[in-house]
């Protein structure tokens, strides 16, 4: 199938049916939250933790919505573990799922961690649904209409336009992986020099929403996962947000090497920044 026309009734079923879904799933992710040990095993790296409960989310997610939804795709981080070429974004509507974003702090009780589900259709991302129970909140948006915290509409709080201003969300456990490293530490530097404060959370899908509801005003991030930000992505924008490609350029769900803000003067802010951090070749304040 291709060039699909799905009218505001299909997509308000398709996000209906996932909503009901990613909150059944509630109860069994505090079963794993809950406990007071998580067990985990590690996956491609010594940092890369899985548990029986991102399997299970993810499983029952995609059984829900093959039943319900059987012309779909489906992309999922466990599913596919370290497979992403084998993952391809067509026309069909495809549903971007993480079971568990921020299995580290999910494993270690820190309430910093979700369910994360996206939706795509002809290539464009159409809803998404972050889902924290461990705090009860359910972030949810489809394409023009709104973006939403527990029912209610969400926009951007914050309107700071410049870092000098801005709370900027950086993920430093980045620092661990070899490939990048120089370049992590160069943007932190850069960003963290100039910014009111970073922010460190652990979970890219939370602090998409965070942005929407201005928790936080900015985010830079890369090497992550379509999995990690298509969710975040669509609820952000819909709420007034910015997401950029670090280059500049647009967005894309398969690529997300992402730069976000309130504003779009910030995220033009920190798009800069990132530029002149990667032409540092001492760590002096410039």
């Amino acid at each position: 199938m291709s060039n699909h026309q799905i009218s505001e009734i299909k997509l308000q079923e398709y996000y209906k049916v996932s909503l009901e879904l990613v909150k059944q799933c509630g109860p069994l992710f505090l079963e794993g939250f809950l406990k007071p040990k998580t067990d985990y095993d590690v996956k491609s790296a010594f940092y890369d933790l899985v548990t029986v409960y991102d399997q299970q989310i993810e499983a029952t997610l995609t059984a829900g919505l093959l039943k319900a939804f059987p012309e779909s795709r489906i992309i999922g981080e466990e599913a596919l573990d370290g497979s992403l070429d084998q993952a391809e974004l067509t026309d069909d509507p495809t549903w971007i799922i993480d079971p568990i974003d921020g299995t580290n702090n999910f494993v270690r009780k820190i309430p910093h961690c979700c369910i994360s589900v996206g939706l795509a259709i002809n290539k464009e991302l159409m809803a998404g649904i972050i889902y924290n129970p461990a705090t009860n909140e359910l972030y949810s948006s489809r394409k023009g209409q709104g973006a939403f915290l527990n029912g209610q509409p969400i926009s951007v709080a914050s309107k700071v336009v410049t870092i000098q201003q801005a709370v900027v969300g950086y993920e430093m456990s980045l620092i661990v992986v070899a490939k990048g490293r120089d370049q992590n530490v160069k943007r932190l530097f850069k960003l963290g020099s100039n910014a009111t404060a970073i922010r460190s959370l652990g979970s890219a899908a939370l602090t998409l929403c965070y942005i929407a509801t201005g928790r936080c005003d900015a985010y830079h991030v890369e090497n992550l996962k379509p999995w990690d930000l298509a969710a975040g992505a669509i609820i952000l924008t819909e709420a007034g947000g910015r997401i950029y490609h670090t280059s500049g350029g647009k967005f894309e769900v398969m690529q997300p090497d992402c730069v976000c803000a309130c504003t779009e003067e910030l995220a033009q802010n920190v798009i800069q920044l990132i530029k002149e951090a990667d032409r540092i070749t001492e760590y002096t304040f410039q």
